[in-house]
């Protein structure tokens, strides 16, 4: 569906972008997470249109964005930062103009305004000025213009930011509604909307692409907890080789019972979890505790941002 290549953006001698390549397939619910400054948005109006790229490729659905922008800009519902709203139009007169802008059809409007209005739950205010909404109802009207055309791809950049928990929860089970029918990217510095709603993380971290990963990969890319009646020499020796082991290390000793964090060469699945068990068991050692250790994408982000 989307595919970056080497991206660069400069502003003058600052590389706001520099050198990130990655793919999203269709359906993915993807995050986009860093610091405020390291490169998020930029990345965004890059895929956008709304900024041409300095070195690298973007392309969408097979289309370069240098050479069909207007295809692909058709393809995609953009929820910028500050959402550009006119505070005297009412949500309905507001998203007229929008239909307008986009092209649709006017025997398509009524039905297409209705859709987005229901679907952000904006029934009740359609006839409201903007100007009297609250931050989360603005949010929605934002989201309502960038769903309006039924896009195949919606990108979103910071969309709780502002909003006070009750209205952060809306707008999480809208977001995951709305991915039912498009690819979603969602930009924020806060990791628990990533761990929330998407799939997979893109960390970036001063211009540079640090992480892509699923949340499941990160999950399972803790170790395992290992606690046995056995000694390190004893442990180190058995698992030490062991095809899919990369290290072992003693966490604690209480009453003769070993703990140890095995980290796996990639991500614990149950066929490694297996493994173990066999070997333990043919050893005739003593087994108090075999479970992964599920690691968090904020110990991850923290690790990645010490490095």
């Amino acid at each position: 569906m989307i595919k970056v290549n080497n991206l660069v953006r400069r502003y003058g001698e600052f590389t706001a972008i520099d050198q990130v390549s990655f793919e999203i397939k269709k359906g993915e619910i993807v995050g986009l997470l860093g610091h405020n400054g390291a490169g998020k948005t930029t990345i965004m109006k890059v895929l956008t249109g709304y900024l041409e790229q300095c070195a690298g490729s973007v392309s969408i659905k097979g289309l370069d964005i240098a050479d069909d922008l207007i295809a692909i800009q058709a393809m995609i519902g953009y929820l910028p930062e500050n959402v550009p709203l006119y505070p005297e139009m009412t949500i309905l007169d507001y998203l007229e103009y929008v239909a307008d802008l986009r092209g649709i059809k006017p025997e398509e409007r009524i039905a297409k305004i209705s859709k987005a209005i229901k679907r952000t739950n904006l029934q009740s205010k359609a006839l409201n000025k903007i100007e009297t909404l609250s931050k989360g109802f603005k949010q929605r009207v934002g989201v309502a213009q960038a769903i309006l055309h039924e896009p195949e791809i919606l990108i979103l950049d910071e969309p709780t930011n502002g909003l006070d928990p009750s209205q952060i929860q809306e707008m999480r089970h809208l977001i995951k509604d709305l991915a039912v029918d498009s690819t979603v990217i969602l930009s924020t510095h806060i990791m628990q909307e990533v761990e929330a709603v998407c799939d997979r993380v893109l960390i970036i971290q001063q211009g540079k692409l640090v992480l892509d990963s699923t949340m499941e990969e990160i999950k399972s890319s803790g170790g395992i907890i290992l606690s046995v009646d056995r000694s390190e020499r004893e442990v180190e020796a058995q698992f030490a080789k062991m095809s899919g082991i990369q290290s072992v290390r003693l966490l604690n000793k209480e009453s003769g019972i070993y703990s140890y964090l095995l980290s796996p060469q990639s991500g614990t699945d149950h066929s490694l979890l297996a493994d173990i068990s066999s070997r333990v068991h043919s050893s005739g050692w003593r087994l108090y505790t075999l479970t992964p250790r599920e690691q968090s994408l904020d110990s991850v982000f923290r690790s990645l941002n010490h490095n």
